[in-house]
């Protein structure tokens, strides 16, 4: 069939401080920038992958989503989980530049996991293998 994962969505307080912390601080590459009057259609992909995952950094404007996002975050729940080589590694990585680790890295049977705060409303899991 052949369905895969085109495009994904965290919910953010700002557009604008969201974009730098998801480029900046996380590395990830600009995809598209569209201006929709006082918003933006605005998207990452990761590091190298410019054809990959679209992430949609989505105003939180509608009142369900301020209140989705506010509840993930008040039980330590991330919006959502990223991949990498290495979470200790880049634990110490994004330590070094600012980032705040709300969970260090952390055992979890096959895999080591972290959990940050990505300054725009959002708890972001970092998984890899143990």
């Amino acid at each position: 069939m052949g369905i895969r994962i085109n495009m994904t969505t965290v919910f953010v307080d700002d557009q604008a401080r969201a974009l730098a912390f998801y480029t900046d601080m996380l590395g990830f590459a600009p995809k598209e920038d569209v201006s929709l009057g006082e918003f933006r259609w605005l998207t990452v992909v990761g590091p190298g992958e410019p054809d990959g995952t679209q992430l949609l950094l989505e105003p939180d404007q509608h009142p369900a989503a301020k209140a989705y996002a506010a509840a993930l975050v008040a039980d330590g729940i991330p919006a959502a989980s990223f991949a990498v080589d290495d979470v200790a590694a880049v634990y110490d990585e994004l330590s070094g530049r600012g980032v705040s680790f709300l969970q260090k890295p952390t055992s979890m049977g096959p895999v080591v996991t972290a959990v940050l705060d990505d300054t725009c409303g959002n708890l972001i899991q970092l998984t890899s293998p143990a």
